[in-house]
């Protein structure tokens, strides 16, 4: 375990320490305030149907960037080191592949994580900037963030295995949108062919690994476990082919 630590630590810093880290931060915490914003206006024309929280994560600019994060902070994980040479090094070291792997992991989803914390303090911040208390309950909130963490646990692990099979980070970044966007027509199979295009058991199982199905139902403070066993299966089986992949290329080199 302080092996793993101390790769962590290393990998983390990689984030903080340089300027691709507060560039995608200060883009991330923008699209927020963009997103926030604009549901603020449609709440002056319209009443308010859900929570802010929930309705922000449905607006078409939350799509769009939450698709493109991931790609920009996996990409450098494997595929940098890989270029660089440095991985060759790192995985001849007394070092075992998993550690690595979860180094690599844990750095990306940390990182993940904290992007999220403008959204929370802008939440925050709003009864102090109106004279209306905030439109989200705390069962709401709890919801959205816990929604976001399991979304963000298996697509971090989508970005490591795309960035452990290539030396391009343009390739890796291609790569991982492209899993993510396939994931995303997934959940969309059943309102495009109907709901008995091929019995409703299949069609439960698109509704299953529909992410807006899991952030509408969390977004409302609705709990639920099956999202939990999908999220954190799919994390731990991406995750091991990831572990395949790099052990591979550290025998075969």
């Amino acid at each position: 375990m302080r092996i793993l630590h101390i790769l962590f630590k290393k990998e983390l810093k990689q984030y903080f320490f340089s300027p691709f880290g507060w560039v995608v931060f200060a883009i991330i915490m923008l699209l927020q305030g963009l997103c926030l914003s604009s549901i603020l206006e449609q709440y002056e024309k319209r009443p308010v149907v859900n929570n802010l929280l929930l309705d922000s994560l449905t607006n078409p600019i939350f799509t769009i960037y939450f698709l493109f994060l991931f790609p920009l902070i996996t990409m450098k994980l494997f595929s940098e080191e890989e270029r660089s040479g440095t991985l060759e090094t790192l995985m001849t070291a007394p070092i075992r592949t998993w550690q690595v792997v979860l180094s690599k992991y844990f750095a990306a989803l940390a990182f993940y994580c904290c992007l999220w914390i403008p959204l929370f303090l802008h939440v925050k911040i709003f009864s102090f900037l109106s004279s209306t208390p905030v439109p989200v309950k705390s069962g709401e909130m709890l919801g959205v963030f816990t929604i976001l963490f399991l979304v963000g646990t298996f697509f971090v692990a989508v970005g490591c295995l795309a960035s452990s099979l290539t030396s391009s980070q343009i390739i890796s970044a291609i790569v991982t949108f492209g899993l993510l966007a396939f994931h995303r027509f997934l959940g969309y199979i059943p309102l495009i062919m109907g709901e008995d295009f091929s019995g409703a058991k299949i069609a439960e199982v698109f509704h299953y690994i529909n992410r807006d199905e899991h952030i509408a139902s969390f977004g409302q403070g609705l709990i639920d476990s099956r999202p939990f066993v999908y999220y954190i299966s799919m994390t731990l089986f991406t995750l091991l082919i990831t572990h395949h992949v790099v052990d591979y290329r550290r025998w075969k080199n």
